[in-house]
């Protein structure tokens, strides 16, 4: 795999771990507080560059390509472990760098991760910075601010919900746009609000691009379901670790110490959202996949609302939270508003000095 195109100024390294390889993104000279910032699905550290570069000089930031994706081993996923394997591999790169504490920034995929992380080890953790996250109860299958399960099997979520041309469009490493399925359209539609089109357009379609693909790795595999859409999370691969019958964090507000969290997140965000145009139960509602039960048996998913929940719980029991929704940004609200990002991220990393 060619190394992708580094803004000046940033460095890539490759650091060896007793888990696994990692490909590292930082600013070299930089001794401050440790920021650690973890990328979401069908991306890469490369996403981070410019709010890495926009940081001041009191902090130090760090950007971990993912196992599987980037420059990073392509290890396999034990999704019944949830994202587990990847926070474990974010306790052995601190160790392994002699980081203590960590301000931690999570976007989409990433922020369930970070959630984890903090959730099993609350005292690394000097603040917690989440990214339009993947909801605390998973993405996909569940109902209520408080994240039922619709189905015990994970029904509707997984790696079956993936869309099979976009997975073949990025398997072929496709960088054209002549399909609203190829990575660089999904980019433009869906990851930033139209009709930005980014400077950095080719180093983000080459992030997603190093996404590695098959059961092990994205989508996951899959099993049947007697539920609809008839098809229900596997043990393996990217989805299926964020499946709500195998990621769930329902008691963020019992941990201790409580770290302050920011979570930021942009206003017309069409992935994470209570109208979600990457859950299937709202497709369905929407006619765009056939044969939806009805509300009754498979409602949305409200995962702005879910979110909202769990922190909730976690600032009445004395964690400080602050929301910050960004106007005319969508899911990389950190390439959409980068200054008003920057600003929400420093209020943050600030609280947690």
């Amino acid at each position: 795999m060619t190394s992708p195109a580094l803004l000046p100024g940033v460095h890539a390294r490759r650091v060896t771990t007793p888990r696994l390889t990692v490909n590292l993104l930082e600013l070299q000279d930089r001794t401050g507080e440790p920021v650690l910032f973890v990328h979401g699905n069908v991306s890469a550290a490369t996403f981070w560059q410019q709010t890495m570069l926009d940081l001041p000089d009191a902090y130090r930031p760090l950007a971990v390509d993912l196992r599987g994706f980037g420059d990073t081993d392509p290890l396999p996923v034990d999704a019944t472990r949830g994202v587990r394997d990847y926070s474990d591999d974010l306790s052995a790169l601190r160790d392994t760098l002699g980081l203590d504490r960590v301000h931690l920034v999570g976007w989409s995929m990433g922020g369930g991760i970070a959630l984890q992380h903090l959730r099993d080890h609350p005292t690394a953790v000097r603040s917690l910075t989440l990214v339009n996250p993947v909801s605390p109860y998973g993405f996909g299958g569940t109902h209520g601010p408080d994240g039922r399960l619709n189905h015990s099997d994970g029904a509707g979520s997984g790696a079956g919900t993936a869309n099979p041309e976009f997975v073949q469009r990025l398997k072929d490493g496709d960088r054209s746009e002549d399909s609203p399925l190829s990575p660089r359209s999904v980019l433009g539609s869906s990851y930033v609000k139209p009709p930005l089109r980014h400077a950095l357009e080719d180093v983000f379609v080459d992030a997603m691009l190093s996404t590695r693909t098959g059961g092990d790795h994205y989508p996951g595999d899959t099993r049947p379901s007697d539920h609809w859409p008839g098809t229900a999370p596997g043990s393996r691969g990217v989805l299926n670790a964020m499946a709500p019958n195998h990621f769930r964090i329902d008691d963020l507000h019992r941990i201790d110490p409580k770290p302050p969290v920011g979570w930021i997140r942009g206003t017309d965000d069409l992935i994470v959202s209570d109208t979600s145009l990457f859950d299937l139960a709202h497709l369905g509602a929407l006619g765009a996949v056939p044969g939806w039960p009805g509300a009754e048996h498979c409602p949305a998913q409200p995962m702005v609302a879910q979110t909202r929940h769990a922190l909730d719980h976690y600032a009445a029991t004395g964690g400080p939270v602050r929301e910050t929704a960004i106007p005319d940004a969508g899911h990389a609200v950190h390439i959409d508003r980068p200054e008003e990002f920057a600003a929400a991220l420093l209020d943050t990393l600030a609280a947690g000095r």
